[in-house]
């Protein structure tokens, strides 16, 4: 194993609301049921190479989901920070590792002794592959159901939802089936779920695309509400793939792909997620919702403060509150590193600021305690918050 002690000693040690494994080859196929296997994930030798099938096709969104070798932690920092150019993003990640050279990467205890030298006492735990599976299944939605309940159990086993009050990995859920839904909402929760990951993006059903905000979720919800877990919408593949196409994208979602159109072309499903849970008044119904939005960044903020407060102006008969103030009390919003921290704390309040480093991803930092580097000019007890407390709120339930 690779040890870490992190260069920055913050005198307490932090909740890091971003942190992802890398799944196992039998993530999704450890507890699928068996009349379901082919019509989800299997793995094929196609020319040599060890490709994953989802419904039968080969899937991209990962370019080597086998993750052997894997990039470097933070091999891509100086590109996301804008200080880099690179005609072909894959030279920016530079040389490779050996899985087997990092077992933290799979291996719970492993991560926790690693955890330990980086400072960091507790986090919240991401699919890296999984992200991009419920679009990868929108064809077969009985499929893609039975994918994420086999998921969710392998998780379970192999990283816990609440593994010593310090790995909380969240359970996939998709509202593609509401009951469905609570069903799983309901096994998590006796499994002691702290955190649930959602698409931020619409929902597809049996009965076509609703949005979040649409009543029909409402069980969902109320069941989410009463339990007074988080929330979190974790960025993956949205399915705006079928939007990009407007614009002559052809291509299936895949990772690090690069484009500058696709870049500054502004579709934020991030954004679009809450203002439908806003414009659907669902924290009007239940207000116990507590919301994370994580590895989205905090760009889209500012915008979407500008629509909400326009839209109250023009239509404030459909609204409880402002909405900007509904947003304050039930969001909390995990930055980029390069963000403008210095806005989001004007625009949302330090309060619900939350430290990511997506580590050990390349997009993340190295050692995630250096985001404090980001903090610049805020305040001891501020940085306190944002590298601990206001993490630390969200892992426990809220009666």
């Amino acid at each position: 194993m690779t040890t870490t002690t992190s260069s920055v000693d913050l005198g307490f040690a932090a909740f890091d609301a971003d942190n992802h494994y890398y799944e196992a080859e039998d993530a999704f196929i450890r507890h699928i049921e068996p009349s379901m296997a082919k019509r989800c994930m299997q793995w094929a030798d196609i020319d040599g190479r060890k490709r994953l099938l989802v419904g039968g096709k080969i899937n991209r969104f990962i370019p080597n989901p086998t993750f052997d070798p894997i990039a470097r932690p933070g091999s891509l920092d100086e590109y996301f920070r804008g200080k880099q150019s690179s005609d072909n993003i894959r030279d920016a990640f530079g040389d490779l590792e050996q899985l087997s050279d990092r077992p933290e990467y799979r291996d719970r205890s492993k991560r926790l002794e690693h955890m330990d030298g980086q400072g960091i006492e507790s986090a919240f735990f991401f699919p890296t592959l999984g992200v991009g599976m419920e679009s990868a299944l929108k064809n077969d939605l009985p499929a893609m159901r039975a994918a994420f309940r086999a998921f969710n159990r392998w998780m379970n086993e192999d990283w816990g939802f609440s593994h010593q009050d310090r790995i909380i990995a969240a359970p996939y859920i998709t509202l593609s089936d509401v009951d469905q839904a609570c069903e799983e909402l309901e096994w998590a929760l006796a499994e002691d779920c702290r955190v649930v990951n959602l698409r931020a993006s619409s929902v597809l059903t049996d009965d076509g695309y609703c949005h979040l905000g649409d009543p029909r979720h409402d069980p969902f919800w109320a069941r989410a509400n009463e339990a007074g877990i988080v929330v979190a919408f974790h960025s993956g593949d949205a399915g705006y793939e079928v939007l990009f196409e407007l614009w002559g994208f052809k291509t299936e979602f895949e990772a690090f792909r690069q484009d500058p159109l696709k870049s500054m072309l502004c579709m934020a499903p991030i954004a679009d997620t809450i203002a439908s849970l806003i414009g659907g008044q669902v924290f009007t119904r239940f207000p116990n919702l507590r919301v994370a939005t994580i590895e989205t960044g905090s760009s889209w903020v500012e915008p979407l403060f500008g629509r909400m407060k326009k839209t109250f102006k023009q239509q404030s008969h459909a609204f409880t509150e402002d909405p900007i103030d509904t947003f304050r009390r039930h969001v909390w919003v995990a930055p980029f590193y390069e963000d403008d921290m210095t806005q989001l704390a004007e625009l949302l309040g330090v309060d619900h600021m939350i430290f990511g480093s997506d580590y050990p991803h390349a997009e993340g930092l190295s050692d995630p305690l250096a985001f404090v580097h980001d903090l610049k000019g805020f305040a001891d007890d501020d940085i306190h918050k944002v590298m601990r407390l206001n993490g630390m709120s969200l892992i426990q339930r809220q009666s």
